[in-house]
């Protein structure tokens, strides 16, 4: 199995293919809308605006398993991310990143990179950088602001 193998939903609950990214550095996070590192965002689309036309797509998954910081509706949210920090990458459906009902997406990433705890995500807005080969190579904790990973995305855009 590779990342291109996976689907998600969409927000108005259609699938799309990650394999419509081959060839793209993916940014795959589970945000929230009220958290603490919920400004991340600004973060996450100032390297989108810098970077898409390189070849850089940021994938966003709204979870609500950690402290119910993401009790709205699938466009409950978009329209938040979209409001409040003018964001352009796609905001997918709400999804459990923990847990037997976690999106089958997060069972591999969390295989590929594990954490501190092990496979299981500790909080939101942690990150996983993805290559142009589909191969997931890092994993960032949420304490880690999006511009520290600004060059890692630019190697990983270089090659």
């Amino acid at each position: 199995m590779s990342i291109y193998d996976y689907q998600v939903k969409q927000t108005n609950h259609e699938m799309k293919s990650l394999s419509d990214y081959k060839g793209n550095v993916l940014l795959i996070v589970n945000t929230a809308t009220g958290c603490g590192f919920t400004p991340q965002y600004e973060g996450l689309q100032n390297l989108y605006e810098k970077y898409q036309s390189e070849g850089l797509e940021i994938l966003d998954f709204p979870c609500n398993q950690f402290g119910n910081q993401a009790p709205g509706s699938d466009q409950e949210i978009t329209d938040f991310c979209q409001l409040t920090y003018q964001t352009t990458f796609e905001t997918f459906a709400k999804i459990k990143v923990n847990g037997e009902e976690a999106d089958p997406l997060y069972k591999y990433l969390k295989n590929e990179q594990g954490g501190l705890l092990g496979k299981t995500i500790k909080w939101n807005f942690t990150k996983f950088l993805v290559n142009r080969k589909g191969d997931v190579i890092k994993r960032y904790a949420s304490t880690v602001k999006p511009e520290e990973i600004e060059s890692d995305i630019l190697a990983e855009l270089a090659k």
